[in-house]
């Protein structure tokens, strides 16, 4: 087992790398950060030894694609920290294209509103949209339309809700979560709005939805402003910013054939939706860590 007291953050770096090579796990024991509070990473204790937070070894294990195991102590002044490297994951695709996020895929798995940075984040963000009683609602890849959810949370009561996917098994699974006649699923593609007859909203909600493969994001956040809001009214959407792998929420957008986070797209796409929101006379914040949210409200 390593031990580190008054080592360099980038020599234990080095060391704890070397380990996940050999054996895909590493134990090591550093100064309790129960002991240091209010001190910053770097900072000595009164025994002379380091201290860096909680906090910081999280971020390492997470940096690392690492699962963090229960702590143990050593000793009166040492902990022992276990990291263990995630498996790769090896999301089963279906020949069925309207059911890649269905109840029988991998996806149906995980359930966001139980991460709590994104449930957090969400809250926040709705919390900014003023919502009258009776406002419609409209969110586009519903899924199983956890985010439906959100409202209750909030204490939001007689909002007709409407959700838009093109997974019916998701939308069955929907269905049955919210029987009551103010929620109404409809099974379409995204990039036939035009094509429904769906009237106008208060609140348009697309998270995590709008980069997904084969829509149009651009025309589809025109068709939005211009022809589905009841002026003055709102929008939410959300930009993926992690990835999911064996249980674990991981910070950062990846690209393709990229192993670790670049956000150049995500930056770019976030500067054209503020651009464009604004042109359009909406007040726009952008919030958000694993999923980055854009909420425009009216100016």
């Amino acid at each position: 087992m390593l031990r580190f007291e008054t080592e360099s953050l980038v020599g234990i770096i080095n060391l704890i790398l070397e380990a996940l090579k050999k054996d895909g796990k590493v134990s090591f024991a550093v100064p309790d950060p129960d002991l240091g509070q209010g001190l910053y990473a770097g900072e000595k204790l009164a025994s002379g030894l380091i201290h860096r937070p909680w906090r910081v070894w999280f971020d390492l294990a997470e940096k690392l694609e690492c699962r963090f195991l229960t702590p143990e102590r050593l000793n009166d002044y040492l902990v022992v920290i276990h990291l263990h490297k995630l498996k790769q994951e090896n999301w089963v695709k279906t020949e069925d294209e309207t059911e890649k996020y269905g109840q029988t895929s991998e996806f149906s798995r995980i359930q966001k509103l139980e991460e709590s940075v994104l449930l957090l984040d969400y809250l926040e963000a709705l919390e900014r949209i003023p919502l009258k009683a009776g406002a419609r609602i409209l969110s586009l890849g519903v899924n199983r339309a956890e985010e439906f959810r959100l409202f209750d949370y909030l204490g939001l009561k007689g909002l007709e809700l409407v959700g838009l996917d093109h997974s019916k098994s998701a939308l069955d699974e929907a269905k049955k979560a919210f029987p009551s006649k103010n929620y109404q699923f409809i099974q379409a593609n995204i990039n036939h709005l035009a094509r429904l007859d769906l009237g106008k909203f208060d609140l348009i909600m697309a998270l995590g939805t709008v980069q997904s493969p084969g829509i149009d994001d651009r025309a589809l956040l025109r068709y939005m402003v211009q022809s589905l809001l009841i002026k003055p009214a709102s929008l939410l959407l959300s930009f993926p910013n992690s990835k999911y792998q064996d249980g674990e929420l991981l910070y950062g957008a990846r690209m393709k054939n990229f192993s670790q986070a670049d956000l150049s797209l995500l930056v770019k796409d976030a500067a054209f939706y503020k651009k464009y929101l604004q042109q359009h006379g909406f007040k726009v914040y952008i919030t958000g860590k694993y999923y980055l949210l854009i909420t425009a409200t009216p100016a």
